[in-house]
């Protein structure tokens, strides 16, 4: 295929999420967007064009003989109603988009519910009016609840649901008689109101062919629990947990099909994006309206879960009709959009505000549609402003990344709707818990990394060169000038909410260990052997028996792992801390050899195996969320252990972590060659932590079902989705190995002698999206 040089006509969220994905593809040589907004300005190949105005159709299609564009987009639904289409067909440029008379479908309502009645296509009862006093009497003779439409384009605002006779009278004359929506009102349409699930499905069309992108949820009013004003959309989610596979059968089979099918039948062929909103009734799935173009914000949700090259996508359908030959492949998960408005919206609303904008994450994208660049400085231009994206493996984590996303956006004034998926949630995932929820962020911590990455690189100096973000800091001594001397490596760490368990149970021993574990086995997983450890002990008032008891088990964990504790400061801090509150932290330094430095990521292949030690417990992570768990189950910390009724919940969640340093300092003694790179799983989970010992082209494949978890996460399950679990906790494996296929039975061996409980528990395959694949993940949910 020939490199393509697009036209992109609008300056919506749309438009921005349609040139975010078109310029990923590597046949777009370039992207012109008329007029574009804030962000397309910044999206690599895309350059915005304000010299032409978008609906002057000659002088786009002079600019596109111009610039030798082969392509047109029109984003918005305007232009194609207009004809759009026409000019660029005219001038032998290929069109994303239908004719003008496709275009009818959404130009006018009382052409598409004829089309559906002649088609035989499941829809509402209506009846179609042009005259006031005829429409009011109407209303006058039905029973049942109504819908009423403005035939032509409102800037998808123009549909009214009253809720009482009166109300529907009163929209009926806002309408016809005192033009809200001007000439679109000047013909409505009054359809039966039908209860059920709303569905909106995006599906690229080439006349004949047909292939869908996931069922997405809309949500249109302004209001938290679907209340208030009509908007554009206030934020949107995909896919929908009710679009089973058996009801997007029925919904291509009933409608889908037959609507591709009908308007080739009579004469105008749908070429581009159809946009099918859908009600999924007692009855049976209907079709509530038909748009000719992609919905916004259904396209900045969908896009991001399309893996197949939007442009081919595009090319096949605006020419000859080859989009049979050209697949349209989603990748698994969900997405999530929360859109932004502007202070007012949908009524008047200020523009101009000034507005701040933080980069994009991996997971989390800023669609940018009412901005502008005011002599570069963005500001407000319209009344949906902003939208933040994210993906996720669950629903769950989608949505709650997509809230952290809303958090990169900053204006005065800013209005955003809490509850987008609410209607997911209340049905599928009601008692499932997120760290979100329990006050901790994993996002905001490596968002914090990647800040302050710049600041920390002004420290290096000689021997002290390497990157933040592995388990450990290093010092080349020899490098530093001191020749012959060890790499130095150092890890700084603390307990966390685990202990406030403690505090509650009074029992300060163990936490004493996890403080040295969390240390230590962060330096071992570098290859160094801990050699002394430093105590932080800071409380409210000191109470010499539980300091001493803390200190007591900090040596305890120093003996397990060979170190020495060389010293220690306390602080009494009334004014920080209350009552019994006390808080620690502990750094551990540790030696190694440059040979035996890890992960020697230049050395990792595909097909490496990786294999995992036993973990005690929970160990020293997740326990935010561990406790919100325990609040919302209503468990009392004193009461048994649902999960061990042997114990009590206070006492099995104390359960120290478990230190590695003895086992994996021989193995890498005896079998060193073997051993590629080693994995502490603590906050973060294994999604988070298996990745920092990989390089770039590598990832993770890990089978869950490759050891039997321990009864406490079989418990958290319950109120904990699969995939919040992985990314939070180590689910029963506190270390995960990466080794060479040769080399995997002589490192078992050897760790099973010392002691160790030793899982095979998957490979490093090529790295895709993800650099942690996840297989049988299901088999976690509760």
């Amino acid at each position: 295929m020939e490199s393509l040089r697009i036209l992109l006509v609008g300056n919506g969220g749309r438009e921005h999420a349609l040139a975010w994905k078109l310029s990923q593809s590597p046949i777009v040589e370039t992207i012109i967007a008329v007029p574009g907004n804030g962000g397309t300005a910044g999206l690599p190949k895309v350059t915005n064009n304000t010299t032409v105005a978008a609906d002057d159709y000659p002088a786009l299609v002079e600019l596109a003989r111009k610039e030798r564009l082969n392509l047109v987009v029109p984003g918005p639904e305007a232009p194609l109603v207009d004809g759009i289409e026409a000019y660029f067909r005219d001038a032998g440029i290929p069109c994303f988009g239908p004719s003008k008379d496709a275009a009818r479908l959404e130009g006018s309502k009382t052409f598409s519910k004829d089309f559906m009645k002649k088609h035989n296509i499941p829809t509402a009862a209506y009846e179609n009016f042009d005259d006031y006093e005829k429409a009011s009497a109407y209303l006058k003779t039905i029973k049942h609840n109504v819908v009423i439409k403005a035939t032509g384009l409102a800037a998808g605002k123009g549909v009214i649901i009253p809720e009482t006779p009166e109300e529907a009278q009163q929209a009926l004359k806002d309408i016809m008689l005192d033009k809200q929506f001007g000439s679109a009102g000047n013909e409505v349409v009054i359809e039966e109101f039908l209860t059920g699930d709303e569905l909106s499905i995006l599906s690229f069309c080439d006349g004949t062919t047909i292939k869908s992108l996931p069922a997405a949820q809309d949500h249109k009013r302004i209001g938290e629990g679907d209340t208030g004003l009509n908007t554009g959309g206030m934020g949107c989610y995909a896919p929908t947990n009710i679009a089973t596979p058996e009801l997007i059968a029925q919904i291509e089979r009933e409608i889908l099909q037959p609507t591709i099918d009908g308007m080739r039948k009579d004469g105008f062929p749908m070429r581009g994006c159809l946009f099918t909103g859908l009600m999924i009734t007692p009855d049976g799935p209907k079709t509530l309206e038909y748009n000719v173009r992609f919905g916004d914000p259904e396209t900045q949700t969908v896009l991001p879960l399309l893996e197949s090259d939007l442009a081919k996508i595009m090319y096949a359908c605006a020419g000859l009709p080859l989009l049979d030959m050209v697949p349209v492949k989603i990748r698994p998960g969900f997405s999530a959009t929360v859109v932004v408005a502007a202070p007012g919206y949908p009524n008047s609303y200020p523009k101009n505000i000034p507005m701040q904008v933080a980069a994009d994450t991996d997971t989390i994208t800023v669609f940018h549609a009412g901005t502008t660049l005011s002599n570069d400085s963005l500001v407000t231009a319209g009344g949906r402003v902003i939208a933040a994206n994210a993906t996720g493996e669950t629903l769950r984590e989608a949505v709650d990344k997509a809230y952290e996303g809303v958090k990169l956006i900053n204006f005065d004034g800013m209005y955003y709707r809490k509850d987008i998926a609410h209607r997911a949630f209340r049905k599928t995932e009601s008692n499932k818990l997120t760290y979100a929820q329990s006050g901790v962020s994993i996002d905001a911590g490596n968002q914090l990394v990647d800040r302050i990455k710049a600041a920390v690189g002004t420290t290096r100096r000689a021997g002290a060169d390497a990157e933040i973000g592995g388990f450990g800091g290093e010092v080349d001594l020899s490098s530093a000038g001191y020749p012959g001397a060890p790499v130095l490596v150092g890890a700084i760490d603390g307990v966390g909410t685990k202990l406030i368990i403690a505090q509650k149970m009074n029992k300060h021993d163990t936490v004493g260990i996890d403080l040295v574990a969390m240390n230590v086995n962060d330096l071992v997983v570098q290859g160094a052997e801990p050699v002394m450890f430093l105590d932080y002990y800071g409380c409210s008032k000191l109470s010499v028996e539980v300091a001493a008891s803390f200190v007591e088990g900090v040596a305890a964990g120093c003996i397990a792992a060979g170190c020495a504790l060389v010293g220690g400061e306390t602080a009494e801090m009334p004014d920080l801390y209350t009552g019994d509150d006390y808080d620690a932290a502990g750094a551990a330094i540790g030696v190694m050899k440059p040979a035996q430095r890890l992960p020697r990521k230049d050395a990792m292949v595909e097909g490496d195996v990786l294999l995992a030690l036993a973990s005690s417990g929970v160990h020293s992570n997740g326990f935010s969320l561990v406790r919100k768990v325990v609040q919302t189950r209503g468990l009392s910390y004193t009461g048994a252990a649902p999960w061990d009724p042997a114990t009590t919940v206070g006492q099995s969640l104390l359960t120290p972590t478990r230190i590695y340093v003895k086992p994996l300092l021989k193995v890498l003694e005896s079998e060193g060659a073997a051993v590629r790179g080693m994995a502490h799983i603590t906050g973060g989970g294994l999604t988070e932590n298996v990745p920092r010992m990989l390089p770039g082209h590598l990832a993770a494949e890990i089978d869950v079902a490759a050891w039997e978890a321990l009864p406490v996460f079989k418990w958290l399950r319950q109120s904990v989705a699969p995939a919040e679990m992985a990314r939070t906790f180590n689910n029963g494996v506190g270390m995960v190995i990466a080794v060479s296929r040769e080399g995997a039975a002589g490192v078992v061996a050897g760790l099973e002698a010392e002691g160790e409980k030793v899982y095979t528990i998957g490979r490093l395959v090529a790295r895709g999206e993800s650099a942690c694949v996840f297989k049988n993940l299901e088999s976690w949910a509760v």
